[in-house]
């Protein structure tokens, strides 16, 4: 299967740097600032919002709940949703800090920007969204990437889906060549179902240790047409290759919109 998502290798370049879409976010060249997401967020969206009551460049700030979403420079149709809070990423404790919005339930809600790009509205199956361990990324604040999900993916969840239950459980097969855990949520909007706190109460182990999983949400129709999604954690495995990255199971050029 090919690695579509291996252009995240690609890291953040500098904003004034950028020529591609306008409000895109921008992908840098190793050594380049980490901070440049937190710069856009903080530094452009937000006081836009303030002073001017604009997103830009940003395409949605929510100070009330406290997220922007920015439209990524790499593919047609991906979206990041980043916290307006400084959050360095699914490590930091401030994800399971009581009170914290759940940041994945609005990057779910706001995956029509992403079938605004594609030029249609799309099944459930077909989005999804994805958190990078620390070691899978090159920016250190929080971001939610909001896209399509690869064909193959979309194709093993179900064939599989009766194997994905209420506790997290190995999935029978690997996806991009990595084994995963399942869990299985209800609902047409993940509501209060939060993800990294569902891995850290479902896991001790992952608890302590939040920066060695990384974890990717994917819209699913159970049986009897029951809508909900399956979670999926994947966990670094250096001496695998495998760097914790989720980012993988998406398709930035979503071929399930064509």
């Amino acid at each position: 299967m090919p690695f579509i998502s291996r252009l995240k290798y690609l890291h953040i370049i500098p904003w004034l740097l950028i020529t591609a879409l306008p409000g895109a976010a921008p992908r840098a060249a190793p050594g380049d600032d980490p901070s440049a997401l937190w710069k856009i967020d903080h530094g452009k969206c937000v006081p836009d919002m303030r002073k001017n009551h604009k997103p830009e460049p940003c395409k949605i700030v929510d100070l009330s709940v406290g997220y922007v979403v920015l439209k990524d420079r790499t593919g047609l149709t991906q979206y990041l949703l980043l916290p307006t809070a400084r959050i360095s990423g699914i490590e930091s404790p401030a994800v399971l800090a009581p009170g914290v919005p759940n940041y994945w339930d609005w990057a779910w809600r706001a995956r029509t920007l992403t079938e605004d790009r594609a030029g249609k509205a799309l099944p459930r199956e077909a989005l999804s969204l994805a958190v990078n361990s620390p070691f899978g990324r090159s920016q250190d604040q929080l971001h939610i990437h909001i896209d399509c999900v690869q064909k193959d993916v979309r194709d093993a969840l179900a064939a599989n889906s009766s194997a994905i239950g209420g506790s997290w459980a190995a999935f029978p097969v690997t996806m991009v060549g990595q084994t995963w855990r399942a869990l299985r949520v209800d609902g047409d909007n993940l509501g209060t179902a939060n993800p990294f706190d569902l891995l850290a109460k479902g896991d001790p182990a992952a608890a302590a240790d939040m920066g060695k999983h990384t974890l990717v949400v994917v819209g699913m129709t159970w049986s009897n047409n029951v809508a909900g999604f399956a979670v999926l954690d994947g966990k670094v495995d250096p001496a695998g290759g495998n760097r914790g990255s989720g980012e993988d199971l998406q398709d930035h050029a979503c071929a399930l919109a064509h």
